[in-house]
């Protein structure tokens, strides 16, 4: 019997007015003010963190229930952590978690630092390894749309990989050739050097699966999710979370309920332009199978 940890790392900046999302802001051609845009980043934080907690305590449950069963079963613990920066920053994340506490979990802090994000990125999951984590998955802040299934299934691939004898990496694209889950192994060999700061034009999921050619760890693919940058980012946003919403009680779904009361209260709609073209569908349905029209 092993006793391992595993650990979801959530990147972000206090959700501080003019810091985040400024590009949702008028400012920048966006439709919000510099308070709607953090109050928006404020809520989507929070509804991803209870989601990731809500998906680490089921891969826990589970993992408890096979300990009682199998003496002999690997016990693994799962614990959530937010890493900001600069150092001082991480006393504004900590009076922002806990301003609408309590959470399902015990939300731990980092300070990562660099002077890319690169190493930022690299910073962070070293702390985590250094600390004894086996497994890494982080996420966005700025994704409500993600799927509780995308953290509990890279937690599977990245323990199936361990179990196999060849940590490797897993990750969800974003909708502009970037990332919006990662995650990996202490033993992957692997880091972010050359991904996101990338002077050469290379987008971040080309970069990463030449990394991973070049170094042979197995990898596995999630189904895209969109992070929100841009006003076309939240409508498209905005439809996907109303259609989570109907959907839930059915498939039973997070609902990023923080995200969705700030649509309501902000009475965002939707809209797209008339679409008036004319499938002629009737000239093609009308041809005879021996090609002459009726």
């Amino acid at each position: 019997m092993a006793t391992k940890k595993h650990a979801v790392l959530i990147f972000s900046k206090p959700p501080i007015p003019g810091f985040v999302k400024t590009r949702l802001t008028r400012s920048r051609g966006g439709i919000l003010t510099d308070e709607q845009a953090a109050e928006f980043f404020r809520r989507s934080l929070y509804d991803v963190s209870e989601l990731c907690m809500h998906a680490l305590l089921e891969l826990q449950a589970e993992n408890d229930a096979l300990a009682a069963a199998d003496p002999a079963a690997d016990r693994i613990t799962y614990d959530f952590y937010v890493s900001t920066t600069p150092a001082e920053n991480v006393e504004v994340m900590r009076e922002t978690f806990d301003a609408i506490g309590p959470w399902p979990m015990e939300v731990h802090y980092l300070a990562d630092a660099g002077a890319t994000f690169d190493d930022h990125f690299d910073d962070a999951f070293s702390q985590l390894f250094a600390l004894g984590y086996e497994s890494v998955v982080s996420v966005g802040g700025d994704i409500p749309t993600m799927p509780k299934d995308h953290i509990i299934q890279a937690f599977q691939w990245l323990d199936y990989f361990n179990a196999l004898g060849t940590p490797g990496f897993v990750q969800a694209p974003c909708q502009e050739c970037g990332t919006s889950l990662v995650g990996w192994s202490a033993a992957t060999p692997l880091d972010n050097q050359g991904v996101y700061y990338n002077t050469g034009g290379k987008a971040a999921l080309d970069a990463y699966v030449e990394k991973l050619r070049a170094s042979g760890a197995p990898s596995a693919y999630l189904a895209p999710v969109a992070d929100i940058d841009e006003g076309t980012d939240l409508a498209h946003a905005i439809s996907c979370l109303r259609a989570i919403e109907e959907a839930a009680p059915h498939q039973g779904l997070f609902v990023p309920r923080r995200v969705l009361d700030w649509i309501d209260f902000m009475n965002f709609r939707v809209t797209t332009p008339p679409n008036e073209n004319h499938d002629p569908r009737q000239y093609i349905d009308s041809v005879r199978p021996d090609g002459q029209t009726d």
